[in-house]
């Protein structure tokens, strides 16, 4: 009996050490501060920049966060654009960065510090570069969730690394081309983005040095954020899958 709770011990403690301790808190990533605050929306910092992405969490969430410098915004869908949420952070003068359908939803307020950018293109500011990249539904049919040209996901260069943000998609074509991405965030939750195969398989394919898994709650609960490790590790263990908690009330 003792080896048998000592047995459940050790692999409760090892399912819990792949996980972020909690919400806010922050992890070092290849020099980049990571926070996982929920579902689409992440924080990282770099050299004193806060970059915040999808600010579409609830009020009480959002109340611990720091003023970003620099705002990202990947979809038209209330799980990434907020209008009050953007109101309520007091951006006074931060940039939002977003594609022209987002930009079709903002009030006039938020347009003063507007960069439209669409799926190809590429932009500056203050010395972060990025990049839309596509993100999509397969096949891309007109009644898909997410239909192409559409959102954006992002690349970004911050110094000499460069980190991808999935945004809503599946394992597209543009997607599986990558090329030299440090550190990625894909997305996995049914019915709206692509399973963990997929998701793991498209990993795969552009092999990251590392990723996180987020956005990973869909129609019937949480992804299975283990398997997706287990199957990115098995096919190409070179990859380290970072586990960071996004739903840690879930």
């Amino acid at each position: 009996m003792k080896k048998n709770t000592v047995a459940i011990f050790l692999v409760v403690f090892f399912v819990c050490s792949q996980l972020a301790i909690a919400q806010h808190t922050s992890v070092n990533v290849q020099g980049m501060g990571v926070l996982p605050i929920s579902h689409a929306t992440l924080e990282l910092t770099w050299k004193g920049k806060v970059i915040l992405f999808d600010p579409s969490v609830n009020d009480k969430t959002l109340a611990d966060i720091k003023k970003p410098d620099i705002v990202f915004i990947t979809d038209i869908h209330p799980d990434h654009l907020n209008a009050d949420n953007l109101n309520k952070l007091k951006l006074n003068g931060t940039p939002i960065v977003a594609p022209q359908a987002v930009a079709d939803k903002l009030p006039e307020d938020l347009k003063k510090n507007l960069i439209v950018i669409s799926n190809g293109e590429s932009k500056q500011w203050q010395g972060i570069k990025f990049e839309a990249i596509p993100m999509y539904n397969l096949p891309g049919e007109r009644q898909a969730y997410h239909t192409k040209g559409r959102g954006n996901g992002y690349v970004l260069t911050l110094g000499n690394k460069r980190v991808y943000i999935s945004g809503d998609t599946e394992d597209i074509p543009e997607m599986r081309s990558l090329k030299n991405i440090d550190l990625a965030f894909v997305c996995m939750n049914l019915p709206y983005t692509m399973t963990v195969e997929r998701a793991a398989d498209g990993v795969v394919a552009f092999s990251p040095k590392e990723v996180i898994p987020y956005h990973y709650r869909g129609g019937e609960g949480l992804s299975d954020i283990q398997k997706f490790k287990q199957l990115v590790s098995q096919h190409k263990p070179g990859i380290n899958v970072r586990l960071l908690d996004f739903y840690p009330k879930d």
